[in-house]
């Protein structure tokens, strides 16, 4: 099966309104320029951000522009970063959890509307599943599957490899599925708001 495959407009419709009925409010974006503008018109100046390591952050431009302390917001990565006491800066990365923004990629998305998280430490999973009340996922949307089955198939067969294989160049000891997250709904009864851009190009793994 080829991953990297975009998927159609008929796809896409068919699956943005699958996630409207599992409480995930989602739009598609032309391109990752797009994309960039779109999260930037939804965190609110004076808000406190955390975002996941993801190669599609860092494709639109999200990343870097977070980096420039050109927004207004409260960049929670770069105050772990900057401490350099390690038990306060364990203290940082756990307090983060509470960001009032969450911002991540998935690895699939069934046409059905469940969305797919592969992690090894589990850092982000907090974040997606209880704690940070505001979650933006962006996502190109080669990573659509047509079932459930299909979503495991492509992170197995997939990302993966890719990711293994990103972690050993950058001299560590490769990577692994230590736990894995099916997101099925977010319930009304939470309180949060769960937002997903899709990029109609192939972004990330």
């Amino acid at each position: 099966m080829n991953y990297e495959t975009l998927a159609g407009t008929e796809t896409v419709d068919k699956t943005i309104s699958a996630l409207a009925g599992r409480g995930v409010v989602a739009v598609l974006a032309n391109n990752r320029t797009d994309a960039l503008e779109k999260v930037k018109s939804i965190i609110p100046p004076g808000a406190s951000v955390m975002n996941g390591s993801s190669r599609t952050l860092e494709e639109i431009g999200f990343v870097d522009y977070l980096k420039s302390g050109a927004h207004g917001w409260r960049n929670l990565h770069e105050e772990i970063l900057a401490e350099k006491d390690s038990t306060k800066q364990a203290m940082l990365r756990k307090q983060a959890v509470l960001s009032d923004y969450y911002l991540g990629s998935v690895h699939a998305v069934t046409e059905t509307g469940q969305l797919v998280v592969a992690s090894n430490s589990g850092s982000q999973l907090p974040h997606i599943v209880f704690t940070s009340p505001n979650l933006i996922f962006v996502v190109g949307i080669q990573k659509i599957t047509p079932h459930l089955d299909a979503a495991l198939a492509r992170v197995r067969e997939y990302v993966l490899p890719l990711e293994d294989r990103r972690m050993k160049e950058a001299g560590y000891g490769g990577s692994a599925i230590s736990k894995l997250l099916i997101f099925e709904r977010e319930p009304d009864f939470m309180g949060r708001k769960v937002q997903l851009i899709f990029v109609n190009e192939k972004l990330g793994f």
